[in-house]
């Protein structure tokens, strides 16, 4: 059975938006989320970025956002959290010295700036999926996918399977889709397409919804989180 640890996945990424007046990084409650949920799980967390660094998230930070004991947390810098994700290291000092049963990607809309080209991050999941553990991911995490591998196919982890993140619905709905395709980016929805993955979606695009396939336990938003998280728990229970 795969060690009852786990690693959430943190974007090292930012890049101004909402007409270059705010910034994206780390949306706050899709590291929080998971790290309470497994935390309460019994299992012991680990978060990495792929430089050690990350910026919070400015929308993530918005009372609608973060209130109550997740703002009491993340106020308080000698929180758990808060000390973990201050003194993350970078992803490739973990790669030959730590084994995890679980990979959760964490995210906001700097995940789709370096997620497709973070492959420290990437090979701790592509090791966690061939050991046969629960690779996870919420919101844009899904961007880390872009080139992962399953090791015995070569193919990527996620062709021919079913996945939930971001709706492009709520990319144009925000008002902020020019300023993406500025940076570059690919949409979670383009990614599964182009990967060969099925992408499925709540109607509404701020529902609390997951897909669970297997050991790949996928998200569509903030509001998804933590019962994301509790899925991937309860599917790495069953290994």
């Amino acid at each position: 059975m795969p060690a009852r640890k786990a690693l959430i996945a943190v974007t090292s990424a930012t890049a101004p938006l909402f007409n270059g007046k705010e910034q994206t990084g780390l949306f706050i409650s899709e590291a929080l989320h998971p790290y309470r949920a497994l935390v309460a799980a019994g299992f012991e967390v680990d978060l990495a970025s792929e430089t050690g660094k990350y910026t919070p998230d400015w929308l993530s930070q918005q009372p609608d956002f973060l209130n109550g004991e997740d703002l009491a947390i993340w106020n308080d810098t000698n929180s758990d959290f808060r000390r973990k994700l201050d003194n993350m290291r970078p992803a490739a000092e973990l790669l030959d010295t730590n084994t995890y049963g679980l990979f959760y990607a964490s995210a906001g809309h700097a995940a789709l700036i370096d997620y497709p080209r973070a492959r420290a991050l990437q090979s701790i999941g592509e090791r966690v999926w061939a050991d046969g553990g629960v690779v996870a991911s919420v919101c844009h995490g899904p961007a880390i996918f872009a080139n992962m591998r399953d090791q015995a196919t070569g193919a990527p982890i996620i062709q021919g399977r079913r996945i939930a993140g971001f709706t492009t619905e709520a990319e144009e709905t925000m008002g902020i889709m020019g300023e993406l395709r500025g940076l570059g980016t690919e949409m979670v929805e383009e990614l599964a397409q182009r990967l060969g993955a099925k992408y499925e979606r709540s109607a509404g695009i701020w529902d609390d919804f997951h897909v669970v396939d297997g050991r790949l336990v996928t998200g569509q938003n903030p509001a998804s989180a933590t019962s994301t998280a509790k899925a991937a728990i309860k599917v790495f229970d069953k290994l």
